[in-house]
């Protein structure tokens, strides 16, 4: 934690990316398991748009890469939509199902580790929170533009990147030029459903590995 740094970014990045409140019925899931001690895991998105690979860094942050691969591991993300399209900011994902209900986890609440040194750059993924800086836990986004506006500073909590998109960027930039529209309180919902088919950790690179393996976007 950086000595004398201010809890909240200013109302407008907040407020950009951000959570919004239910408008219907919440769905909640068991504790997931623990998450292997790779410090850099890959995690795997089968989306109705095509494939998301991430790398993940664990040194960086720990206790953030931990409660993530819990929950892929769970299948937290299966059936999940991607609620939140921003075409020149970011897309957003971890909250709502197909039927438009919150999907709950009973797992704490994360202390920001924000302060890692990674910067919210184009194809970084970062965790989405409230105005408290420490109200991370299943939500996050990937970067479709370099955001240093996001980033922790010596003054304020910004949001925490824990990985990179190592291959699906284009699947990326398929999602973020969907058309939206706002429903209820939320904003900038495709309106297609976007869907996550399943998630998982994989073992190798057998697992997901395509003949295009190099890096598309990164910190």
């Amino acid at each position: 934690m950086i000595p004398g740094k201010r809890v909240v970014l200013p109302t407008i990045v907040a407020f950009m990316v951000a959570g919004c409140l239910p408008e219907q019925g919440e769905t909640e899931v068991e504790e997931a398991p623990a998450a292997p001690p790779d410090s850099t895991p890959t995690v795997v998105f089968e989306t109705t748009m095509g494939r998301i690979v991430m790398e993940l860094d664990q040194r960086a942050a720990p206790a953030t890469v931990t409660n993530f691969v819990r929950h892929v591991s769970q299948q937290f993300y299966k059936d999940l939509i991607f609620h939140r399209v921003r075409p020149e900011f970011m897309i957003q994902t971890g909250l709502l199902t197909q039927a438009y209900e919150r999907r709950l986890s009973p797992a704490a609440m994360l202390m920001n580790e924000g302060d890692n040194g990674l910067s919210n750059m184009r194809g970084t993924v970062a965790m989405a929170r409230g105005s408290d800086p420490h109200t991370a836990k299943t939500e996050f986004f990937i970067n479709v533009d370099d955001n240093p506006q996001l980033d922790t500073s010596e003054d304020t909590w910004g949001y925490c990147v824990f990985g990179r998109v190592i291959e699906g960027m284009d699947v990326v930039d398929e999602i973020r030029r969907v058309p939206t529209r706002d429903r209820g309180t939320r904003e900038s919902v495709p309106v297609d459903a976007i869907v996550i088919d399943t998630a998982y950790v994989a073992v190798d690179e057998s697992e997901w590995a395509t003949e295009e393996t190099e890096a598309e976007g990164g910190v």
